[in-house]
């Protein structure tokens, strides 16, 4: 079995959260607040977001919550890789 490069695999998770948080981003910003509730409602599967939906969040909040996903999904990507490199056998 190869091994995974725990940096990379890190920095594609961290990655690939930052893509969808800016998703989000783009989906609020263009749909609007009916829209946007309209969306969110249905990826959570009957959740109504309707009372948690905040629409007025500032440009410095929402690049610090693209910094904190990209860092999170860095660590997490890396436990994953690190977590599966340990399970290899070495030959």
């Amino acid at each position: 079995m190869y091994r995974l490069n725990v940096k990379k695999f890190g920095f594609a998770l961290g990655l690939t959260g930052a893509l969808i948080y800016l998703g989000c981003m783009i989906v609020m910003a263009t749909a609007g607040q009916g829209g946007s509730i309209t969306f969110f409602n249905s990826l959570v599967h009957g959740l109504d977001v309707t009372s948690i939906i905040r629409m007025d969040v500032p440009l410095w909040e929402a690049g610090l919550g693209i910094v904190q996903i990209f860092i999170l999904g860095w660590l997490i990507g890396a436990c994953i890789a690190a977590f599966y490199n340990a399970q290899i056998k070495n030959k």
